[in-house]
């Protein structure tokens, strides 16, 4: 069985007890995937980070993000739900956020990392990832009841903003754009 497939399988089990962080959170601290096993969702861009969908069901999604130098994803929310980032490949730097108030809008950073390959964040609830080095890197993610949308907290303008989520390619096919 590709590992894909194992990990697919897992986190089937994993779901049917709501996702338990430590039991998640373990195994994916010391989950084996290799380049190859992920090669077919590396689809990537110049200067825009991409969303490679892996496997999508109604309790679980899981996709392969790829960052090209010096990208950044905006301080964004996982609407609640348990989310992951392992980093696969390259450097990313992942800050987490405690959301003090709406009205007006501020954040609070409770945490910056930087983060190599094997690193684990999670389960993130508000928080921006980049990709600070001249090289790709890799992220792969986890997200417990998979959502279409999020929000998007754009400090210097003091709003949040709904944001639809969009994948640049699904089960290693790319997406119609």
């Amino acid at each position: 069985m590709k590992m894909i497939d194992t990990l697919i399988n897992d986190m089937k089990l994993f779901a049917k007890d709501d996702f338990h962080v430590q039991t998640v959170s373990s195994y994916l601290s010391n989950l084996n995937l290799t380049i190859d096993d992920l090669r077919k969702f590396n689809h990537r861009m110049q200067h825009n980070y991409t969303r490679n969908l892996i496997h999508r069901e109604p309790n679980f999604e899981i996709m392969l993000v790829c960052w090209p130098p010096h990208i950044s994803a905006p301080i964004h929310g996982h609407e609640g739900e348990k989310c992951w980032a392992r980093v696969q490949t390259g450097k990313l730097n992942i800050c987490n956020y405690k959301e003090v108030s709406r009205n007006p809008l501020k954040l609070e950073k409770i945490q910056e990392l930087e983060c190599a390959p094997g690193f684990l964040d999670g389960p993130a609830d508000i928080h921006s990832v980049e990709n600070l080095s001249d090289e790709f890197a890799t992220s792969l993610h986890v997200y417990a009841k998979p959502y279409d949308a999020c929000e998007i907290f754009n400090l210097e303008k003091g709003i949040i903003q709904r944001a639809k989520m969009d994948y640049h390619s699904m089960d290693g096919t790319l997406c119609n754009r």
